[in-house]
């Protein structure tokens, strides 16, 4: 099987020979759009700290030369700057030739668009997350206004990574803290889940799966997300739901997690047992030989403070123990 029949296996739960994998001899290929924007490099500003601007307009900040940083200054400091703002353009075909040539010179491997997020990942960064949290529930009409340009120029880009040749698109939401979700469940199912469901089904008109990146324990919404049309979702902390709840999920729907073992319960521990013990559970109530599982890595092993070699063991054992042969399983 070629690495795009792999992935296209796993996510139909038709019985791929191995597991999905995201690491060295990756199944993946991905690009993004390269339209012009506001976007900088990172700028080191002295005594360890780091500044930039993003496509947005944001000013985002760090104290270290690795990490993602965070929003320090949204775009819109008022929601009336709403009037006069103009969006990054993401309707030229010619932006996403990095994606065509991939298909070109990748056509064996599975293809990922990668998105800037849903209405709620970027809206957030151009009102600072404090700020537009107290916006969801005192200013709805401007939010719903400002979520409603976001989602015509989400679909502009979707359109496009389908006319690229991409197999599916990807986003990042973190939606979760560690114990529950950055809004109620009530409130998303309102607002969000509505535009996630147009976008999805928007993307699956076009021959396109949808990828989702959470951090944070979202269990509230993971049903409301299946439903919704996400195709696959992707956790860091899959232990923070819990490896059974997980496998609950896909009794009654074909839902496909993304995991490394879990970065913050399992892997800094470096106790090698303990990490190959972790990945074959996740092999084994997640993926069972018929798919639904992709073998992930965390990609900044500095961050979180682990030994590369420690994720390591976690990949070797995804390897080895992730072959449709140590299953004896008829599931299609």
């Amino acid at each position: 099987m070629t690495p795009r029949e792999i992935v296209r296996r796993t996510l139909e739960f038709g019985g791929p020979a191995r597991v999905a994998r995201s690491f060295d001899g990756s199944d993946f290929k991905g690009a993004g759009c390269k339209a012009r924007t506001r976007a900088t490099d990172w700028q080191a500003l002295g005594d360890g700290r780091w500044q930039r601007t993003d496509e947005w307009g944001n000013t985002w900040s760090r104290i270290d030369p690795t990490s993602k940083g965070e929003v320090v200054r949204g775009v819109l400091e008022n929601l009336s700057d709403l009037d006069g703002y103009t969006f990054p353009d993401y309707t030229h075909a010619e932006d996403y030739a990095e994606v065509v040539q991939l298909r070109v010179e990748h056509g064996d491997h599975w293809l990922i668009g990668h998105m800037p997020g849903f209405a709620f990942n970027i809206a957030r960064k151009m009102r600072k997350l404090d700020q537009y949290l107290m916006d969801l529930v005192t200013e709805p009409d401007w939010i719903s206004t400002l979520h409603d340009r976001i989602d015509v120029m989400l679909a502009d880009m979707i359109r496009n990574f389908a006319g690229a040749g991409a197999d599916s698109v990807m986003f990042p939401e973190d939606w979760g803290t560690q114990t529950q979700t950055l809004i109620s469940p009530e409130l998303w199912h309102q607002e969000f889940q509505p535009r996630f469901a147009t976008l999805c089904g928007l993307a699956h008109d076009l021959g396109l799966r949808v990828f989702m990146h959470s951090c944070g324990q979202i269990r509230a919404i993971v049903p409301g997300l299946i439903d919704a049309g996400i195709d696959v979702l992707q956790f860091d902390q899959p232990d923070l739901h819990g490896i059974d709840t997980l496998a609950a999920y896909q009794q009654d729907s074909r839902i496909t997690f993304w995991c490394p073992v879990d970065i913050q319960q399992v892997l800094p521990r470096g106790d090698e047992r303990v990490i190959r013990d972790k990945a074959r559970q996740m092999l084994d109530e997640l993926w069972r030989g018929r798919g639904g599982f992709i073998a992930g890595y965390y990609g900044d092993n500095v961050s979180i403070g682990i030994d590369p070699a420690w994720q390591d063991s976690a990949c070797d054992e995804f390897v080895c123990s992730g072959v449709r042969s140590r299953y004896k399983t008829d599931e299609t």
